[in-house]
This record gives structure tokens, C-alpha cells and sequence, in this order.
């Protein structure tokens, strides 16, 4: 099986390396991940990242979801009670007191981290909640096959291809390991993180000298870094019209999770 496997990380990374062809045909994601190698090469991904591309396999959740548009009607909760209720599986005001909860809980790290990056700790600890449940849930999908998997579509693929190569950058280096389990797009995390954006704003929040997604203080610090980067603005209002609102859509620019964020951080602050 290794010299097998060895043998096809050789053969992909000889592909071309200056563009990946994105696909419609999930029969063709070999086809993807040959020309996804030569790119990767090219951008210095040594043999650990070629061999986690090498095994990666075709996502069946993520496909489906993006190659049928209905999926993703559920999404399409303008009010952000019902957005809240549908995301979190209970009422918007269980979300809330939860999210209240959660604050006193790690009262500590909540009032250290506003006060270093300026985001209120009501608008991290929602986000947290939305997505994963306060770190209760991670996600199961291998974090190279849903990001390889999202990247190949050719819906996806302009925006999400640098995400891939990211995630294979970090599985190069040692920060995850290939099989790490996370969202059905290659998120990251207790926050969520597509990887491009976690190795762009990655901060060490607990001082241990590591930068790692699956550790809550570091995601919470990174999140917080993201959006101060992003035009966050320290002690200004986030409802839309703002420029915070609009900072906010660095994270997710879907206007109804916007605005259940907003919705349930005024409420929980």
C-alpha cells in the first residue's frame, strides 16, 4: 500500500503545476487531484502534504450538498429567531442564555481577549455557538478531503482552491494531522476556520508557544484577530449599516447568519 501510494503522490506532483481544473463529474476528483499536486509542489508542499493529497478522498457530504442547490435552502431563515432555533436545534432564547452562560463560565478569557483585540465577548461566544456548539461538535469530515472535495467543484473552486492548498500546507507542516476531523468544507476548529484564513490570522491566545484550531482560547483569539484585521472598530455599535457589521462579513457573508449573529450577541451582551 505504501509503495502504491507512493507511486501516485510521484505521478500527481509531475502534473502541471500551474493551474488545478476544476470539475462537475464527481468520477473526475482523480483527475483534480493530479493537477491540485502540481500546484502544490510548486508552492513548496513537501511529501507529508503530497501523501495527504494522494490519499484524499472524494467528500460524499460536501458534494452533495453543492451540486444540489436545494440543500442549502434551509439556510434561508430571514428571521433571526428561526435562524437561531434551526441552527442551534432548540429555541433562540436557549441559544442566548446558553451563550450568557458560556461568558461566565470563561469570564477570564472572554475580558482578556476584548480588551486585547476589542470585540465584545457576547459577539465571540455566539459565533462559537453557531458553529460548533461551544466546541461540543468539531466536525467528522477529514479536513483534506472536504476541502480537496470543495475546491474541485467548479462552483467553489475560484474562491476555495487556496483554502486546499492551505490545509495542505498545514498538514506539511505538522500543525493537524490529515485525518483530523472538522467541517464538510475543510473548516477548522472550534471556530470553523477555512485554513487560508487560520494561517493568515493565527494567534497563540493561551501562551504555549502553538497556534492550534482545535484549541478553544487560540480559535477565540484568531477569530477576534480576523475580524479586528478586518476593520473591527473597539467599542462601536455591529448592527448593520456599521462598519463593524461590515467587518463582520470577512467570517460570513450570508446576510441571515449575520444577522442572527447580531441578533443574538446584542441580546446576550
Amino acid at each position: 500500500m505504501k509503495r502504491f501510494l507512493a507511486a501516485v503522490v510521484l505521478s500527481l506532483a509531475a502534473q502541471s503545476s500551474s493551474a488545478a481544473e476544476c470539475i462537475t463529474n464527481k468520477a473526475n476528483f482523480n483527475n483534480y487531484k493530479q493537477t491540485l499536486a502540481g500546484l502544490a509542489q510548486s508552492q513548496g508542499i513537501g511529501q507529508r502534504g503530497l501523501n495527504a493529497l494522494g490519499a484524499a478522498r472524494l467528500s460524499g457530504i460536501t458534494w452533495r450538498f453543492e451540486s444540489n442547490p436545494r440543500n442549502q435552502t434551509g439556510t434561508l431563515q430571514s428571521d433571526p429567531a428561526r435562524f437561531l432555533s434551526k441552527r442551534s436545534g432548540g429555541s433562540a432564547d436557549a441559544f442566548i442564555s446558553r451563550t450568557r452562560n458560556k461568558i461566565a463560565s470563561n469570564k477570564n478569557t472572554f475580558a482578556a481577549l476584548e480588551k486585547r483585540f476589542g470585540v465584545p465577548s457576547s459577539l465571540l461566544a455566539t459565533i462559537w455557538g453557531l458553529e460548533t456548539s461551544w466546541g461540543g461538535y468539531l466536525g467528522k469530515t477529514p479536513i483534506v478531503d472536504g476541502a480537496v472535495t470543495l475546491s474541485s467543484y467548479c462552483r467553489r473552486h475560484p474562491k476555495f482552491q487556496s483554502h486546499s492548498i492551505a490545509a495542505l500546507k498545514m498538514i506539511d507542516a505538522g500543525m493537524v494531522p490529515a485525518q483530523k476531523g472538522g467541517g464538510p468544507s475543510g473548516e477548522l476548529g472550534h471556530m470553523q476556520f477555512l485554513a487560508g484564513n487560520w494561517l493568515r490570522f493565527r494567534v497563540d491566545g493561551n501562551g504555549d508557544g502553538r497556534t492550534d484550531p482545535y484549541n478553544a482560547v487560540d480559535a477565540l483569539a484568531t477569530a477576534a484577530n480576523m475580524l479586528r484585521q478586518n476593520g473591527w472598530r473597539a467599542g462601536q455599535p455591529f448592527g448593520e449599516g456599521t462598519a463593524n457589521y461590515n467587518a463582520l462579513k470577512s467570517w460570513n457573508d450570508s446576510g441571515n447568519y449575520l444577522r442572527a449573529i447580531v441578533y443574538a450577541a446584542q441580546r446576550a451582551g
